[in-house]
């Protein structure tokens, strides 16, 4: 395990978010993301409260079917 700064991607209300530099511990052979209760909700509040919102990208969206 190492400590890394990620990007973190949540969907909500229809609306996908994307949030770079997260502090997270990494697993070097799984590559699993692990985030402290304090960080967890510190993304909840930035997502659900839109603090700080950097910039809007456009994205393709496919079904897979």
């Amino acid at each position: 395990m190492v400590n890394h700064l990620v990007t973190y991607t949540l969907e909500h209300n229809n609306k996908f978010y994307i949030i770079k530099h997260v502090p997270a511990r990494v697993c070097l052979e799984t590559g699993e993301q692990f985030f402290v209760p304090e960080t967890v909700e510190k993304l909840q509040d930035t997502v659900w409260e839109q603090k700080k919102l950097k910039k809007i990208i456009k994205t393709p969206v496919f079904e897979f079917a």
